[in-house]
This record gives C-alpha cells, structure tokens and sequence, in this order.
C-alpha cells in the first residue's frame, strides 16, 4: 500500500475543510497540487484528481488523456455524458453522500414556493401590490417521487413534517424496503392521475431521457405540480411548454442548460425557474471534504475507494 499520495484539486478551497476534520491525516500522507484539468498535470503522476464542480468539470476530463491517475473524484452526484469522454483506463467516482440533502432542501423550497404562491407575491411586490387569495397547501397532498435514491429518499424525510397525505415512491424497478412499497417505473401511467406533486429525482440515462413527456403530463390532475431536480432533459422542455397554465412546475435544472436569456420557459404561466443550484450550498464543501477524506483513508490502506460508478 502506497505510504503518500498526490491529490490534485481544482483550487484551494478543500484543502481548507480537509484541515478541519479530526483526526488530521498523517503528517507527509498526502501532497495536494492544484490542477483544474485546463492544461496538462503538473506532475507526472496524481493518485487522485478532483474535477473543477459542474460544467467545466466534465468538460475537461479529456485533459486526463494519457495522464497516470488512479482515481477520478468527481464534485457532482450526476454523471451522464462522463463515459462518452472520459479517456481510456481510469477509474471515476461520483459525489453521493455530498449533495442528496442541500438537494432535498431545495426540492422543499421549490414545493413550498409554488404552492404558496411566494413567487408570484415577489413580483407582486414589485409593483406594490397587496393580493391575497388560497393558495394549495402541501399538506393533505399526495406527492410522487420519481427516482427513489439518495435524493428522493432525502426529499421524502424532509416530507413528512408537511402532513402530506400520501408519498408514492417509484424506482426503476418494483421493490420493498424500510419505507414502504417501492413502485416500478412502467406504473406511472396508473399513479401519475393519484399524484398532487410529482418530484422528479432521477439520474439521467437512456433510459430516462424525455421519462416525462407530453403523455405522462397529460395523466396529471389540472394544478398539479412538477418539481425536476434531477437533469433537464429527463423531463420534456417541449411537453412543461405545452402544458404550462394547466399545471405548473418548478425547474432547478432545464434543457437547454444555461436556459437562453430569450427562451420562453421564462414567461411561461406557473413556471418557476432556479439555475442549478440544487446541490450547491454551504453544505457542500464540508461533505465534499469529508467523502475525498474517506478516498484517501481507502487509498492509503490499499482498500477500493467508494462510489465507483465508471470504469472506462
């Protein structure tokens, strides 16, 4: 088992949390670069490389071409497209245990938002105006959860101090655990019609790409609320467009992604918008510490590090 390793991260701010956490690491057991894969390594060999957080993360993964690197630790839960660039040979770990609950959070927030009406007061105030009205309450609702892992567990917690009536949970496969019955995807069209709010939580795959479209939309009671959290292109930019007024939605993530200052999301009725900011809180920097801590307790006592989720 190796005795120091080099760990390369896209600038200092880690470096910082990881001297937070007790106990420290052995003194001369790591040495940390600072690389953001814009150029090529600064040394010839890192035993493990933290990506720049979101876009230019993966954008620059092909910078790892021909580079001597053990493992790939990535910042984001999501990994769709990483395989199509990520350079022959490495292995590649995603961030889960960092963003499930600051993503969870705002899942609450986004429900909570829309069902009162907060964005609608914000604009409201200003122009000045005082207009009251019932709003739909999340209590007594019947929320789905599309995409029962670490996420749309984490939002299902956060869930019941809501007194929602009913949470009707639905994986890619039919299962039972601690919770309840786990529903299977290809029962959406019989739940959808039962379902209030619908969270959606899944990873994007092939699989999931364009899941909810116009057909799986039109299942939805009028006033039903859509909340993604997950990728944008799980759900259909065309189908939110189509069916906006008659439902309504709240979008941390789009398709297209930044979503264009022209595109007409933004003016659709019922539809709120926030930039993909599920998973980036305050909270991030101290669980990101404390998961690359763990890879490197792993490394150094020659174990398999967690969350591998590639091996190209």
């Amino acid at each position: 088992m190796p005795d120091r390793l080099i760990v390369s991260l896209p600038d200092d701010t880690l470096v910082a949390e990881l001297a937070r956490i007790d106990p420290p690491l052995p003194a001369g057991a790591v040495e940390f670069v600072e690389w953001d894969l814009a150029g090529p390594p600064p040394v010839p060999h890192v035993d493990v490389v933290v990506p720049p957080y979101m876009g230019a993360g993966s954008k620059r993964l092909q910078s790892l071409e021909g580079a001597a690197v053990r493992l790939v630790q990535s910042q984001s839960i999501g990994y769709d497209g990483v395989a199509d660039i990520l350079p022959a040979g490495l292995v590649f770990a995603n961030a889960t245990t960092v963003h499930e609950t600051a993503t969870a959070e705002l899942a609450l927030a986004l429900i909570l938002a829309s069902q009162r009406g907060l964005d609608d007061f914000v604009r409201q105030a200003g122009r000045g105006e005082w207009r009251g009205g019932a709003r739909p309450s999340l209590a007594d609702r019947t929320v789905l959860i599309l995409g029962y892992g670490g996420v749309g567990k984490a939002v299902e917690a956060r869930l019941a101090p809501f007194e929602v009536a009913r949470v009707i949970r639905v994986a890619s496969s039919a299962r039972e655990d601690a919770a309840g019955h786990v529903h299977a995807i290809a029962e959406l069209p019989a739940l959808l019609p039962e379902a209030d709010v619908v969270v959606v939580g899944t990873p994007l795959t092939p699989a999931t790409r364009g899941l909810v479209g116009a057909a799986e939309l039109a299942l939805l009671a009028d006033d039903a609320l859509v909340v993604n959290v997950a990728r944008g292109p799980v759900l259909s930019t065309d189908a939110v467009l189509a069916e906006a007024g008659r439902l309504r939605f709240a979008l941390d993530v789009t398709d297209p992604e930044p979503l264009p200052a022209d595109h007409p999301l933004w003016s659709a009725p019922g539809v709120l918008i926030s930039p993909h900011v599920g998973g980036n809180a305050s909270s991030m920097a101290p669980r990101m510490a404390r998961l690359l801590r763990r890879q490197i307790d792993h490394l150094l006592a020659g174990e398999e590090p967690e969350n591998v989720v590639l091996r190209s």
